[in-house]
């Protein structure tokens, strides 16, 4: 069975790195997606809850900040727990793999490309597939 799934869209708020009991980084954040589609003219926006532990958490709370772009792979989960009052809520969030840097703050290092370490390639005649 598969359970991936993959948003790119911008944050809401700055994320906040916080510590378990037991000592381990945890950073939850909600992600502003737009669908592809729109109706009546007007883009659709989903708010997307997720929650990134350890190293990730680290690399979220460190490098991103509202309204940045971000790119986050991830897998659908969902948790049950009840309130102070009693009441049985169900949590549904994306939990964070990865998380890339997507448009204007993307930060990959600048490619230098010198067309000198290309080489041609001969033109081949009927290839066999």
């Amino acid at each position: 069975m598969l359970n991936e799934i993959i948003l790119h869209g911008r944050l809401t708020d700055t994320p906040e790195l916080k510590t378990t009991n037991s000592g381990k980084s945890v950073c939850s954040f909600t992600l502003a997606v737009e669908r592809d589609f729109s109706t009546d003219g007007d883009k659709i926006t989903d708010f997307i809850n997720i929650v990134a532990w350890n190293k990730t958490a680290e690399f979220v709370s460190r490098y991103f900040t509202k309204g940045k772009q971000m790119i986050v792979k991830g897998s659908l989960q969902t948790r049950k727990y009840q309130t102070q009052n009693g009441e049985n809520r169900t949590a549904i969030e994306v939990v964070a793999d990865k998380v890339y840097f997507a448009g204007d703050n993307a930060k990959a290092p600048a490619v230098q490309q010198n067309v000198s370490q290309f080489e041609e390639i001969p033109e081949y005649g009927d290839l066999p597939f």
